[in-house]
């Protein structure tokens, strides 16, 4: 762990070339709108394989940019995406088959279904954190749905978004998906351009700046952001789950997950043994504290000014008080964290203020369960919530009293990996959902047919209205106030 990972940047994608992708995309779009279930998932079975082919190469990118492990990028990158690979192709015949819908009363005799048509032309903005899971993830959705795709990966992880690059254009003809380098310009040229749907993954403060750019097109938008999620351990809890549970979450990729998280309140009678435990399980994890900056296991920061800004929200919550539990250690030179603990930090401290994205983990002490619950609702709605407690009825009311966009029962992180669930976030920590049929619908608009027949029920509300016509009309509006069963 001697080479230091630096702050990356990549050239801009000039606009008219931007454009021009674009325009391109546009009868191709059209055509996809008669595709079968079977020549979608033979674009995505393509690209599984061409993922596959590069499984060195890609552990050799994701080392030289964050120094992750080999078994980080199969866990972390590549196991999400070939699950939603193998889930989507699995069940995507049923998905687009138009969907028969039950008349209403004042509809009877009428036939209707939703049927599922592309967007369009879609652009996808993906992060750096997980460069390839949150690429190609929506890609593959936007694959089944039937659309044209622009990619802009994240300039922060230049060797894999390289890799990404020349995968997409081995797989693709750029006028079905083209993948497009550069920093905020060249998203900023993307945005200017009137996509059919915008589909991004970052920052709330960035998620903003995109809304308002889709709005100039009335373009739809699927929103991945964050915010401060918040941990629970009640008094209830199996201390030794919660601590295992939560050091792997809040530690893998070194704390760089939308989803980490973000800070624990633990109760003020369990607090010392979840302590203790959460120190024996860093011990297992990731070995003696005196080793552990340079464990190849511990992902780096992504660059010296996240590093830089990680450290100065460490410094200010130490010089206030805060108290450094385990962790602490900071190499500028090689942008390692050591996986930090921390007590007593003030509540209006950077690190309780902002959404942390690192290695640092404050630790809350709170007797009152309501008062916590008052403190997250407080706040902007975070992206997950999660409860650590044997205590049911506690459980259910931290979650019928908080929102957010997904939440684990003693565990944390891992609803992101259950396909059958939506995954997203609510106001502050997103719009929309994705993953799985989720992710489908997201890049899919869902029209209503309905299919006339013999029966012409209108006819009853048609001119000229005569007293009898008119009473019989009253008869079926009062008909309405009968109970539905």
């Amino acid at each position: 762990m001697t080479e230091a990972v630096s702050d990356n940047t990549s050239s801009d994608t000039a606009p008219d070339i931007l454009r021009a992708a674009f325009e391109a995309q546009g009868p191709r779009a059209l055509a996809l709108r008669s595709s079968t279930a079977a020549q979608r998932v033979a674009r995505i079975r393509a690209l599984r394989d061409a993922l596959l082919a590069r499984r060195q190469a890609l552990y050799d990118a994701f080392a030289h940019d964050m120094r992750k492990s080999p078994a980080e990028v199969e866990a972390t990158e590549l196991l999400p995406v070939l699950d939603e690979m193998r889930h989507t192709m699995g069940h995507l015949p049923r998905w687009m088959r138009p969907q028969p819908v039950r008349p209403t009363l004042t509809t009877v005799g009428l036939k209707a279904q939703v049927q599922h048509q592309p967007r369009g032309r879609v652009l996808i903005i993906a992060p750096w954190n997980y460069p390839l899971n949150l690429c190609l993830a929506p890609l593959v959705s936007a694959l089944a749905a039937g659309n044209t795709v622009i990619l802009k990966p994240s300039e922060m992880t230049p060797t894999v978004s390289a890799l990404l690059g020349q995968m997409i254009a081995e797989v693709f003809d750029p006028s079905e998906v083209a993948l497009f380098h550069g920093g905020p310009a060249t998203s900023q040229a993307l945005l200017a351009l009137p996509f059919d749907h915008v589909f991004f993954t970052g920052s709330p403060a960035v998620g903003r700046l995109v809304m308002a750019a889709a709005a100039r097109h009335l373009a739809s938008v699927t929103l991945e952001l964050g915010g401060k999620s918040p941990t629970i351990v009640d008094e209830s809890a199996d201390i030794a789950l919660a601590a295992e549970n939560l050091m792997w979450g809040k530690f893998i990729n070194s704390g760089q997950t939308c989803i980490a998280p973000d800070h624990v309140f633990v109760h003020a009678g369990v607090r010392p043994a979840f302590v203790q435990a959460c120190l024996a399980a860093l011990e297992r994890l990731y070995g003696p504290e005196a080793e552990r900056l340079r464990n190849p296991d511990l992902t780096a920061i992504v660059s010296a000014r996240h590093t830089r800004r990680l450290k100065a929200l460490l410094d200010e919550a130490t010089a206030r008080g805060a108290r450094v539990l385990v962790g602490g250690q900071v190499d500028a030179a090689t942008n390692a964290i050591a996986p930090t603990l921390l007590e007593g930090v003030p509540d209006d401290a950077g690190l309780m203020q902002e959404e942390i994205f690192g290695p640092l983990l404050p630790i809350v002490e709170f007797s009152d369960l309501e008062a916590v619950i008052d403190r997250i609702n407080r706040g902007p709605k975070p992206l997950a919530l999660y409860v650590f407690g044997r205590d049911r009825d506690r459980t259910r009311r931290v979650l019928q009293q908080t929102s957010s966009g997904g939440a684990c029962v003693n565990h944390c992180v891992v609803h992101y990996a259950h396909g059958n669930l939506p995954f997203g976030g609510v106001n502050n920590s997103g719009i929309g959902s994705a993953h799985g049929h989720y992710g489908f619908k997201a890049f899919s608009h869902e029209r209503a047919v309905l299919t006339g027949g013999a029966v012409r029920s209108e006819k009853l509300f048609a001119p000229p209205f005569t007293p009898q016509r008119q009473a019989l009309i009253r008869r079926v509006v009062d008909l309405l106030r009968l109970p539905p069963w």
